[in-house]
């Protein structure tokens, strides 16, 4: 059935400031619709289309032989080679066929035939009845005659595996991954249901080790994926899992886009980590790089049959400026089978549960953002300077994703701010579930670097904590993997600096620069995670205040490890105070999944004081309290509140657990009195800490109001 015409009217009910852009948007669901016409018409719909990995790459039959096949319509002779293929004496007159310098493989013993369609084919027989004539984990390549006369040798564009060795090149090696039923891995539990308040641990398998070298997806199974599930995370969103060229690209030079790192281990080792978190109720999300591809020739799908318009655009077009990579030409059948596919692919055979799309402002704009500042203004984000065929293709990926996967997730990284970005496809929308709040975390560091406390204004917090649009849902984040690296550094490093080296111990002096930091740490995260947004990230680590920056081995640092890793011994040493951090965020986390403020509407913000540093809002049912004056603390101090009725404090940042001082504990009665108090109809008063009979409490007076400096509380209705 043809998809349904968008009708402007629907696009204007989500957003009435669109109608001078509505006739855009319709034509781009146009677009879509043709696409997705054509699919349905031509490929069988979706479920079909997305399949292409049942097709190309290499795959072994039922009677144990093997089928090959790649799409390189420009070459001229295609022969797979590889270890399984036996040398023989190269006396052959054609010129283009000579011995490779580094392997014995025979160049002419398996041609492969080429259909009209510019696929290549080739069925290997058995060795033997129900022997695979090529070896599990053996290496392979795909060499072929390119228009120019020259022959060329590749990685197959759909390998599943490839593996590198550094101390002979870095360029990879294919590997045909097939192992014995006994080391396949089989899936054992379910998906999770999908999160109705989603708290997201952004995850490195590489340096989730305190080991200065590359860790393994075994032991961040064993290791990580316990310290999750304990802090309260119920979604993982795994990072450079595509194989990429160098590691210090931090996974976004992807060379095999099929292929799971193999730095980490196997195949069958993701497959275990990824079951393992669906066991413990955590969902699991994909980093996924379709904005751009490596450009390397040997081991990447660049120049794949020797011409430059195969997977990408060719030309200027098909090459970013800034990232030094090459951009898919999204408006080509076949790339669109490929890529569409290769999302299929991650969610089939890994049992993923969905993706955060890396470097969606690059694809949805012809300038990829490069040096374009954007105001919010809708002009901004149509006409000539919106690249149609990829918001096209974020569009069909998303649809495909959610009509084959109805629970499947799907996170924009986009800093435009793009209207209708979360919203549904049948609605005018390019149809993520979520988008992340990048001015976030930039603001943050923007405070620490350039305002002293005393300057921080409490109503350009709230703005940007609030600024976004009604009805798509964001991810908060106070600092991501972007904010520790190289260049910058965390959160909690530039609270604390150098005194992190040395009075980071309870058997030390609390200075005041360290009392700071953990009270400043806590207090940003909880408002960026119950005022931010629908969802919450975290990079890992970060947690507890991991000190320092990310800076993957490379020349520059004499391929060190040194912050290439997450030192876990800070956290699980008793005596050091990173714990007072990581049990704040456990107890945040813990807090939000028993009363789901993330999946609440967004909060009523009653006060924003610029003198007192106090901000005060409501948000499911629950008044947040804070502070952020660096002396002042407040007694009697009115708090509004729209319930009436009589509430008590169920999180308090000054808690001793959490490196407090015990000014404000939880527990105590606080009754609201029947009076307007910043637009809300009550008011409520939280009391000064006591002492009575040698047992702490909280007395309540309504007379009495207690907020201490740098401190912020959560009050619930009893």
């Amino acid at each position: 059935m043809p998809a349904a015409p968008l009708e402007p009217k629907t696009v204007l009910a989500v957003d009435p400031w669109l109608e001078h852009n509505v006739d855009q948007i319709v034509h781009r669901h146009d677009l879509f619709r043709k696409w997705k016409d054509t699919i349905d018409t031509i490929e069988g719909g979706y479920d079909n289309f997305t399949k292409g990995y049942n097709k190309y790459g290499l795959h072994v039959n039922p009677d144990a032989s093997v089928t090959y096949r790649e799409w390189a319509p420009s070459a001229k002779e295609a022969v797979l080679i590889g270890e399984f293929s036996e040398y023989i004496s190269w006396r052959c007159a054609d010129t283009h066929l000579h011995p490779s310098q580094t392997d014995n493989w025979n160049r002419i013993s398996h041609p492969l035939s080429k259909d009209q369609y510019g696929v290549w084919e080739i069925t290997i027989p058995p060795k033997e009845p129900g022997v695979c004539p090529i070896p599990h984990d053996s290496k392979i390549k795909i060499s072929m005659i390119a228009p120019s006369g020259a022959r060329i040798e590749r990685i197959p564009a759909w390998i599943r595996r490839v593996t590198q060795d550094l101390s002979v090149s870095p360029v990879y090696d294919a590997r045909f991954w097939n192992p014995p039923a006994d080391q396949a891995y089989t899936f054992k539990n379910a998906h999770p249901p999908q999160p109705k308040s989603i708290r997201i641990y952004e995850a490195h398998v590489g340096i989730s080790t305190s080991e200065l070298r590359v860790g393994t997806y075994k032991e961040f199974t064993q290791n990580t994926l316990p310290r999750i599930r304990d802090l309260g995370y119920n979604t993982i969103q795994l990072m450079a899992v595509m194989e990429h060229a160098y590691y210090a690209s931090f996974g976004y030079q992807i060379t095999s886009f099929f292929a799971a790192s193999s730095r980490y281990g196997t195949p069958e080792d993701l497959k275990e980590l990824i079951d393992t978190a669906h066991g413990m109720g955590i969902t699991v999300l994909l980093d996924m790089v379709h904005s751009h591809a490596c450009k390397n020739v040997l081991d990447g799908l660049n120049l794949f049959d020797g011409t430059d318009h195969l997977y990408f655009h060719e030309g200027a077009r098909g090459r970013h400026e800034l990232w030094d990579s090459r951009l898919f030409n999204y408006g080509h059948h076949e790339v669109l089978r490929f890529l569409m596919s290769n999302l299929r692919f991650w969610m089939e055979e890994y049992q993923l549960d969905g993706f955060r799309f890396d470097g969606v402002t690059s694809m949805m704009y012809h300038h990829h953002g490069i040096g374009t500042g954007f105001s919010g203004g809708y002009h901004e984000y149509f006409g000539a300077s919106a690249d149609l065929e990829a918001i096209v293709y974020l569009m069909l990926a998303n649809d495909a994703m959610h009509t084959l996967y109805p629970n499947s997730v799907t996170i924009a990284e986009d800093v435009s701010g793009m209207p209708l970005l979360c919203v549904p496809v049948s609605k005018g929308g390019v149809g993520f579930d979520y988008r992340l709040s990048m001015a976030i975390p930039d603001m943050w560091i923007k405070l620490l670097k350039h305002k002293s406390d005393d300057e921080w204004e409490m109503g350009n917090i709230v703005h940007t904590l609030t600024n976004r649009r009604y009805g798509e849902r964001s991810i908060a984040y106070a600092e991501s993997h972007d904010q520790a690296l190289v260049g910058d550094k965390t959160l909690a490093f530039w609270l604390m600096d150098k005194e992190m080296y040395t009075n980071m111990s309870d058997l030390t002096e609390y200075t005041p620069i360290v009392a700071r930091g953990i009270a400043l740490h806590k207090m940003i995260r909880l408002l960026v995670h119950s005022l931010g947004g629908e969802g919450y990230l975290n990079f890992e680590g970060n947690e507890f205040g991991h000190p320092e920056w990310l800076d993957f081995p490379r020349a520059g640092n004499n391929n060190s490890f040194q912050h290439a890793r997450r030192q876990w011994n800070l956290v699980d040493d008793p005596l050091l105070r990173y714990k007072y951090m990581n049990e704040f965020d456990k107890a945040m986390n813990h807090a939000e999944e028993q009363y789901g403020w993330l999946r609440a509407e967004p909060a009523y913000v009653s006060l924003k004081h610029e003198g007192d540093k106090v901000i005060v809002y409501e948000r499911a049912g629950l008044l947040f309290v804070f502070n952020f004056h660096p002396s002042n603390s407040f007694t009697d101090y009115r708090v509004g509140v729209e319930e009436a009725g009589e509430y008590t404090v169920v999180l308090s940042s000054d808690e001793k657990r959490f490196g407090g001082f015990e000014n404000v504990l939880t527990g105590g009665a606080y009754l609201t009195t029947a009076m307007e108090w910043n637009g809300r109809k009550n008011f409520t008063q939280v009391s000064e800490h006591g002492h009575d009979g040698g047992q702490e409490f909280l007395r309540a007076h309504a007379v009495q109001v207690y907020i201490p400096s740098r401190t912020c509380i959560v009050l619930a209705k009893k």
